[in-house]
């Protein structure tokens, strides 16, 4: 049976049973179809995913709507979620690989997940943007009791008024664990220890990884980079700002935080 991801404009296209929403199965399209809106068949199991790049939005059609990728990972099960995130992530990389790279020629599918240069025959794949976050905190005595307080800040693209953890995205010829330190120090001026691994997420806005950390806080005050963040500070389990929703593995980290704290 075939998954049909439907996306345009950054919403996808559901299936509603009541109160329900998923991704359309079916064997023909939910919608019909022009000659040239390209079909990418995906392996799912013994199942296949279809990925379709919708020229315009679909309307009034009984038992179908269009939402917002993003907004869809309340409603929808973790597996039609990151179904839909990898068809987003390929529909971007179909619009920008037009033309080869080399010599400017059109390139062609090679295979499901890869193109072919025309002139040339070089040949590219889907990339991914490697990006990582952390979870810095720090014990502390507040009003005479030890305290362990979180580090979050708010970015100068959030489009919400919530704090978030530092993040940003992995240089040429960096370890993982040299950008996390790099990025706290820049955008917030501190050092840090202790650096491990906690989790990692696709993020199709438009094609990302999310690398996610913990660590330990050494030294410094807060400086802001200006350039990146708005605000940002120390916060404890009982003063929390508003934070990002589910969808984020930012969400996973903090929440891991509050339950989980530890001993001073």
């Amino acid at each position: 049976m075939n998954k049909w991801t439907c996306l345009c404009a950054g919403d996808i296209l559901l299936r509603r049973e009541g109160t329900t929403l998923s991704l359309p199965i079916g064997e023909e399209p939910p919608v019909a179809l022009q000659p040239w809106n390209h079909v990418t068949t995906l392996p799912i199991g013994d199942d296949q995913l279809k990925v379709i790049h919708l020229d315009k939005p679909v309307v009034d059609e009984e038992g179908l709507e269009m939402m917002n990728l993003r907004a869809s990972f309340d409603v929808l099960s973790a597996e039609d979620y990151n179904l839909a995130g990898k068809a987003a992530e390929l529909i971007y990389w179909d619009q920008n690989t037009k033309f080869c790279g080399c010599c400017g020629a059109p390139m062609n599918f090679h295979t499901e997940i890869s193109k072919r240069c025309t002139e040339c025959g070089k040949e590219v794949w889907p990339q991914l943007a490697t990006a990582v976050i952390v979870r810095v905190t720090r014990h502390t005595m507040l009003d005479g009791s030890p305290t362990e307080e979180i580090l979050l800040v708010h970015a100068n693209n959030f489009r919400r008024p919530y704090y978030g953890l530092v993040a940003g995205f992995v240089e040429t010829g960096e370890t993982l664990e040299e950008a996390v330190r790099r990025e706290v120090h820049e955008e917030t001026g501190l050092e840090i220890t202790n650096i491990l691994y906690f989790g990692s997420q696709p993020w199709p806005f438009p094609c990302g990884l999310m690398v996610g950390f913990t660590a330990d806080y050494v030294s410094g005050d807060i400086h802001l980079q200006r350039s990146e963040l708005t605000s940002g500070g120390w916060f404890t389990r009982d003063d929390l700002p508003p934070i990002p929703g589910h969808s984020s593995i930012a969400r996973r980290l903090i929440d891991n935080w509050l339950n989980c704290p530890k001993k001073s």
